[in-house]
């Protein structure tokens, strides 16, 4: 997961600048009121489409943890393993990394809507370029704890195998990787 989620940040953030530097530049050019040039129609197009990326990679994440969670919490209690540190470390992960993933994703909507009232000329453009400075901001910080977070989860997730690795060959048990040796044998 780290690997995936490291690249589709890496999208996201160059989309999230993108998106941004057109804005400005847009609005720098008075292309909003100037049909013939594109750059403001890019500018929508590309934010709308960076911020339906921007809740996928979060929503991805959210969706890591519930599900790394809840397999970490099963193999404990499968495996009797004591709650603390592996399985009580995934839910203080998941804990510290919901509210970051959050709040870039409820930026992004706001931004996204305060950029449909600017198009409207409801709202100043300010309060959507502020807004922008906000979302890039805060995704990068949400991008750096989702990092940290996934790599310590993988860590955890590695640690919960190897105990239970442990436990088998305690039980006179193949490995979890003699197993899926052995299952690839027999389905050939």
């Amino acid at each position: 997961m780290t690997r995936i989620f490291t690249f589709l940040a890496s999208i996201n953030a160059v989309a999230l600048v993108l998106t941004y530097a057109l804005g400005f530049m847009s609005q720098l050019r008075g292309a909003a009121t100037n049909q013939d040039d594109p750059t403001y129609l890019i500018h929508i197009v590309l934010g709308l489409c960076t911020a339906l990326l921007t809740l996928l990679v979060h929503c991805l994440i959210f969706t890591y943890f519930l599900g790394t969670g809840r397999w970490v919490k099963e193999v404990g209690l499968a495996y009797q393993l004591p709650d603390e540190p592996l399985p009580k470390l995934t839910r203080e992960l998941k804990r510290w990394t919901f509210p970051p993933a959050l709040f870039a994703m409820l930026i992004t909507i706001a931004t996204a809507a305060a950029g449909a009232a600017a198009q409207r000329r409801e709202w100043p453009w300010e309060v959507h370029a502020t807004l922008a400075t906000l979302t890039l901001l805060i995704n990068l910080w949400a991008f750096r704890v989702e990092y940290r977070n996934v790599t310590t989860n993988a860590n955890v997730i590695e640690q919960v195998l190897a105990e239970v690795d442990r436990i088998l060959a305690a039980r006179g048990l193949p490995s979890n990787a003699e197993r899926l040796k052995e299952q690839e044998r027999v389905n050939g």
